[in-house]
């Protein structure tokens, strides 16, 4: 494998976004453009994207905004911009423009991981046209307290607070998350139940934690899932690309599979072909728990194969 590193202008017109391209040793036989979740960076997928190098796949991957090298380069961890909801899907749009134009004529597919997912089910509503398939891990339906939080996030914007933070609605957001994990230790339990895996994440210094979205932000954030709601989010997606949606049945983020099939159901509703598979017993992170990454990561490589052959 070999690896490029490239950077470039973010739709919100004052960060530069950091990138790489994961080259396989071999030809190429198609393109991932792997999207990171909220808090984290891309080189947490080192294990996946080496597996799908091995399978002869290009990997394209960079760390938003607020997130990773891109925000440890400029020092601004929690100023997203004032460019609305639709800047990291922007950038990723951007990002696929680059990786085509240096590999072009290649099957091309997005994976996308919780926030990841999310911003790939928009991308996918917005530019799926010449997408080859889509992949969603640990992704969302209706998101807990989101519908209550617009206004509240919307009102102190109004009142001129959107630079400043707001640990109340963050809590709001995401502080629930852990109440079905028995004895969690830490606030991030809920994202795997391997305990070297939430102290690697809590001790990796591209995640953070410590300087959380500001409101605009945070605003943004939730915007995004209000737009990736129910049949009239699905039908915007062309029924041309096929759907493989994974998901652990104890993460709080699907709602305990609830959520996952829910958005199945819209896709499958709307003409889609998805294919769902859940986990038993494993909680958001199912890519990095170590019993099952492999199987994960060859379910994801088995479903590219089989749009590929056909």
């Amino acid at each position: 494998m070999s690896f490029q590193e490239k950077s470039f202008k973010s739709f919100n017109e004052q960060d530069t976004v950091q990138a790489w391209i994961y080259t396989p040793i071999r030809k190429p036989r198609g393109i991932v453009q792997l999207v990171h979740g909220f808090g984290e960076h891309s080189r947490r997928y080192l294990h996946m994207i080496l597996k799908l190098n091995e399978a002869g796949f290009v990997v394209a991957a960079d760390d938003h905004v607020g997130h990773g090298k891109t925000a440890s380069d400029s020092g601004n961890w929690s100023d997203w911009g004032d460019k609305g909801y639709m800047t990291m899907t922007e950038d990723e749009h951007t990002l696929r423009k680059i990786v085509q134009e240096e590999y072009p004529n290649l099957p091309y597919f997005m994976y996308g991981h919780s926030m990841g997912s999310m911003i790939a089910r928009c991308y996918a509503a917005a530019y799926g046209k010449g997408m080859d398939g889509l992949i969603l891990c640990g992704t969302s339906g209706v998101f807990p307290n989101v519908a209550e939080l617009v206004p509240v996030l919307e009102k102190e914007i109004d009142e001129g607070k959107g630079k400043e933070i707001d640990l109340a609605s963050l809590d709001k957001l995401l502080g629930w998350m852990t109440k079905r994990c028995e004895n969690a230790t830490t606030a991030n339990d809920w994202i795997c139940g391997d305990p070297d895996v939430v102290a690697d994440h809590a001790n990796d210094p591209f995640n953070n934690f410590k300087t959380p979205p500001n409101v605009r932000s945070l605003y943004h954030f939730v915007k995004m899932m209000d737009s990736i709601v129910g049949t009239q989010w699905a039908e915007k997606v062309p029924t041309s690309i096929p759907v493989y949606n994974m998901a652990g049945d104890q993460d709080p983020v699907g709602q305990y599979g609830e959520g996952v099939y829910a958005v199945s159901n819209w896709l499958a509703e709307t003409g889609h072909k998805v294919k769902t598979k859940v986990y038993p017993g494993k909680r958001h992170e199912i890519h990095n728990y170590r019993d099952i990454r492999d199987e994960v990561e060859d379910g994801m490589i088995d479903f590219i194969n089989s749009v590929i052959e056909k």
